[in-house]
This record gives structure tokens, C-alpha cells and sequence, in this order.
């Protein structure tokens, strides 16, 4: 995907939330003067916080999220005041203002149990309290902001830090074999192809409300891993597939959360490249 420069398609000031994380980091590279706000320097459920650094015009984009998806299935107060309480506080200062919300949400909102790519009018249907939580928080975003458009994505990394990526390059150097789910089927995403997707989107107040956003194409973990090793010329033969039974977790992983970019596309918004291509380019990143 070719980069997008920013100041070509966004005219108003740009404010990321979840700035910390490992989309909101993509997003600044892209657009360094974007107003910045991480975990511990804003907290989107405080109402009067969230209004004291938006003014008129202002594009948000909502990268700040409760992610700990096993974690939530014990700690759900946690997990909705981050996915649903945040967000509505956010879409509420947004209207009152005359600012527009892009808000991040996921592909945990379905029930993962699809055989064709969930498009953006499906029914949701979460099984997880994550899933709960997230597409609680879209409804709300969608209820109380009518400029507000909510993008979901899935399988994000960048290769760095402990996202999937980054655990099978470590794993490549550390172990002879490694074990790796087959039966989870999803569209790994590169966190540099989104961001630009967004960048661009920002510029789009014409947009459709409700958007899917990731690389094309779809693969499962196992595939994904293999591709990972032989990215960085280690025998993917390494790499051997298991079922879901093999790791056991609280919350239940979705068996299928592909999402269909058609309405991205149909959008006029530049479709986001195959997730193979997008991974030779994040793991040529790595080596520099």
C-alpha cells in the first residue's frame, strides 16, 4: 500500500487516543502532529477531560481499548468501562462539540462461527465478554455521534513488542518446533497498511458509518506462522498445526473472523493489500 501523506486528505487537526498502543504509534508515524494522548494522559471515560481537549472540527481516532480478551471474561467492569464506557464518553464530547470519531472496533463483535467474510450488516452476535464489551461500545458511538464512523479490524500486529508476529520470530530462535492452531481462519493485518487506511478515511467524512478494515486475502494461525518463518528464512516445516483443544483459554476464540473489505472498497477507499505482501514488507522492516 502506498503511503498516504496526511496533509493531503485531512484538513482538520487530528486527535489519536490509545496513542501508546500499537495502531496509535503507526498513526503518528504517518501524522506527527496529530494531537497525542496515551493511556496515562487521557482517560476517555472522564467526561470532562475528554471535552477539555477537543474543539470544533477535530478528526479523532479512537485507538485506546481494553484488549486482555482472556482477562476480561473475569474482569468485565474493566473490559466495558474501556470498550463501552470510553467510547461513549468520546462519541457524546464529539457531537457536543461538532468533532467527528473514528472509532476502532474488531472482528470479536460476531460469533466467528461464518463459513463466508462477515460483512459490515451482519448481525453481531459476541461470544466473549470482549465481544460484548466492543460492540457495546459501537452501538454507542453510532447512537451518540452522527458524524462518528466505526471501522473493525482483526489480527493487527507490527512485528514488534509480544503481538503474533513478534512471538514467532522469538519462538523460530528459541525452540526446534512450534505447535500452532489450524482451525482458526482470520485476515492477518499490518498496523502501517491501517493506519494509512484511516489516514485516508479521515479525509472521507462521506464514508459509510460502518466499515471493515484489514489486509485481503485470509490464512489461519498456522498459515500465518509458516509464512512468518519462511519471511525470515526458517524451514516453515518447523511450524505444526493443532486445533483450538491444544490451548485451552477463558474466552473462546471466534473459529472464523474473516471480514469482507467489499464496503471499504465500494467506499472509493483504497482497498488495503494481500496480508502476504504486507508481511514480507513488516518482517524486511525488522532486519533494518
Amino acid at each position: 500500500m502506498t503511503a498516504i501523506s496526511p496533509s493531503s486528505t485531512v484538513t482538520a487537526r487530528l486527535v489519536v487516543t490509545g496513542a501508546g498502543g500499537q495502531l496509535g504509534r503507526e498513526l503518528l508515524r504517518r501524522a506527527p502532529a496529530a494531537r497525542a494522548f496515551g493511556r496515562g494522559e487521557l482517560d476517555i471515560t472522564d467526561a470532562d477531560a475528554v471535552g477539555a481537549v477537543l474543539e470544533p472540527g477535530d478528526v479523532v481516532l479512537n485507538c485506546a481499548a481494553y484488549t486482555a480478551v482472556d482477562q476480561a471474561e473475569s474482569d468485565a467492569e474493566a473490559a466495558f468501562a474501556g470498550n463501552a464506557t470510553g467510547p461513549a464518553v468520546l462519541a457524546a464530547a464529539c457531537a457536543r462539540v461538532g468533532a467527528r470519531l473514528i472509532h476502532i472496533s474488531t472482528d470479536y463483535v460476531f460469533a466467528g462461527t461464518s463459513d463466508k467474510p462477515y460483512e459490515t450488516d451482519d448481525p453481531t452476535d459476541p461470544a466473549t465478554v470482549y465481544g460484548r464489551s466492543k460492540s457495546a461500545g459501537e452501538q454507542a458511538v453510532l447512537e451518540l455521534a452522527p458524524l462518528a464512523h466505526v471501522v473493525r479490524t482483526a489480527w493487527v500486529y507490527t512485528g514488534r513488542g509480544s503481538d503474533f508476529v513478534a512471538t514467532m520470530v522469538r519462538l523460530e530462535r528459541e525452540r526446534d518446533t512450534v505447535d500452532v492452531v489450524s482451525d482458526q481462519l482470520g485476515s492477518p493485518t499490518y498496523a502501517a497498511d491501517l493506519a494509512e487506511g484511516l489516514l485516508e478515511l479521515a479525509g472521507r467524512p462521506d464514508a459509510p458509518r460502518v466499515l471493515h478494515a484489514t489486509n485481503s486475502g485470509q490464512a489461519s494461525w498456522f498459515d500465518f506462522a509458516r509464512a512468518v518463518f519462511a519471511g525470515i528464512g526458517a524451514d516453515p516445516t518447523r511450524v505444526r498445526p493443532c486445533d483450538s483443544t491444544a490451548f485451552p483459554r477463558p474466552a473462546r476464540r471466534p473459529a472464523y473472523s474473516v471480514l469482507s473489505n467489499r464496503s471499504w472498497a465500494d467506499a472509493g477507499l483504497t482497498p488495503l493489500r494481500s496480508w502476504e505482501a504486507a508481511l514480507g514488507d513488516a518482517l524486511s522492516g525488522l532486519s533494518r
